[in-house]
């Protein structure tokens, strides 16, 4: 049995989870305030279309080898994180304390309100927007979704593409968003 399947997912006071491997990124840095009020859903996969490898780790914590894959070297100078990633077996990853801002989002806009970083988690899955995702990917997402809006003030749950709809457009129309349970959706 996968270990999160049986197990539910809690967020400490310091803003990590219990069950979840810790990768810092040093792509991170302090919230300009202790608002937590929006998640954000993207995927990802490196290579393209490719799972199961490093990349997203590397490129996560400036480890990114542009010669490993002609795509790297377009994109290893880059600084991104999230504060989470779920695998396509399920795993999760996590980057940043969801105490800190993850550079996840970029030029965002929510409801008028620039950067969303400033006040976001990030929940990065595994995947792209050509195929589905895997039914214990969405079984995580659900645990975390339910750890984290418990502890935090959470407004909305969103895609990458509703906060920056003309540059991205994860996680993708392969992302069932009437697979999440939580009713929060904006």
């Amino acid at each position: 049995m996968h270990l999160l399947e049986s197990s539910v997912i809690s967020i400490s006071q310091a803003g990590f989870a219990n069950n979840g491997v810790y990768i810092p990124s040093p792509n991170q840095d302090v919230r300009p305030n202790h608002e937590i009020a929006l998640i954000v859903i993207h995927n990802i996969s490196l290579p393209p279309q490719q799972y199961g490898g490093n990349g997203i780790v590397e490129l996560f914590t400036n480890q990114l080898n542009p010669n490993d894959h002609p795509y790297y070297a377009e994109i290893y100078t880059q600084k991104v994180s999230a504060h989470f990633l779920i695998r396509r077996d399920g795993h999760l990853i996590q980057f940043a304390s969801c105490l800190a801002r993850a550079w996840h989002a970029g030029v965002s806009n929510w409801q008028g309100r620039e950067r969303c970083n400033d006040f976001s988690v990030g929940i990065e899955l595994e995947g792209s927007d050509f195929e589905p995702f895997e039914d214990v990917q969405y079984n995580t997402l659900n645990k975390l979704i339910a750890a984290l809006t418990k502890i935090y003030p959470i407004q909305a749950i969103i895609g990458h593409s509703d906060i920056a709809p003309n540059r991205k457009t994860d996680p993708g129309p392969y992302f069932d968003w009437l697979k999440l349970h939580h009713p929060i959706q904006s």
